[in-house]
């Protein structure tokens, strides 16, 4: 009788769990299988940030704006430093745009598995869909800035600023892609490291902003290069620098673009992503006993 129930039984399963065998395993046919609880996730993190709020949504356009015209005043009025002909509202703004889509993916991710102690002890699901989407969701806050910028550069044109159009403008998305994952990659090690070292979170948005003042953001690399020659080879070697110069080389025409360096990002992000799953399978395995 037993014998003739085995295959029932075996037959009314229609999901099996299996220990991860390899560190390096991603299991993107389970995250796919996933979809529905990721892109539930997605809204939540979108929702979750303008909700009970006066301004909603309008919170992602004051920020940057607010932002830049303070950057503006003090580093280009006060300080006066040359941001390479471009208006210095617009350098400050093409340069937040794209930094606030690796800040808010890193800070966000950092703290997974300490925010998500919860519902990670109670029902399963593959870990990596939250860090994802959270990067998912910033797109969409990333991509309403990347409007405003766009029309802030329309603004700029019809006064008279020097602005046009050309193919580079197709390596955009690869370029936000590799923030994207960079910051990813930076939070899920951190996220994993919290887990037993706590003071690690105080340090994230301290090391964040030190990591922007280190970046292109307040001052084009041109000063650097010309002034400092010799620097020109350390700032490169933050992954972001390139990208970020890249970026601002697109839209605005200014900045140093080198194939090579950004050949360099992309070297980094690929053992980057390598480092931080190796890491996260390990953390996710007894993460529970520890947060």
């Amino acid at each position: 009788m037993t014998g003739n129930n085995t295959p029932e039984l075996e037959e009314s399963w229609d999901l099996v769990l299996e220990p991860r065998r390899k560190w390096y395993s991603l299991r993107l046919g389970e995250i796919y299988r996933y979809k529905d609880l990721l892109l539930l996730f997605v809204r939540r993190d979108i929702v979750s940030v303008y909700k009970q709020t006066v301004l909603g949504p309008i919170w992602f356009f004051i920020q940057p704006v607010l932002t830049s015209l303070t950057f503006a005043v003090i580093f280009g009025v006060v300080a006066g430093i040359a941001t390479d002909g471009i208006p210095n509202f617009l350098f400050y703004l093409s340069g937040i745009t794209i930094w606030n889509y690796f800040a808010d993916t890193l800070v966000k991710t950092s703290d997974t598995f300490v925010v998500n102690a919860a519902i990670f002890g109670k029902v399963y699901f593959p870990r990596l869909i939250v860090p994802i989407s959270i990067a998912i969701s910033n797109l969409v806050k990333f991509f309403l800035q990347f409007v405003l910028l766009l029309g802030v550069m329309f603004f700029y044109s019809i006064s008279g600023t020097d602005i046009s159009l050309s193919f580079y403008y197709l390596l955009i998305p690869f370029l936000i892609i590799l923030m994207g994952i960079i910051g990813l990659g930076f939070g899920i090690i951190i996220s994993s490291l919290t887990t037993k070292y706590r003071d690690l979170k105080f340090l994230v948005n301290f090391g964040v902003q030190l990591l922007m003042y280190c970046s292109p953001i307040v001052f084009p690399l041109s000063i650097v290069t010309n002034s400092f020659p010799n620097m020109k080879f350390i700032l490169l070697l933050n992954p972001v620098t390139s990208l970020i110069e890249a970026f601002r080389f697109i839209l605005l025409g200014v900045g140093i673009f080198d194939w090579l360096y950004l050949s360099i990002s992309v070297g980094f992000t690929v053992v980057l992503v390598f480092l931080s799953v190796l890491i996260f399978n390990r953390v996710e395995r007894s993460f529970i006993d520890t947060v």
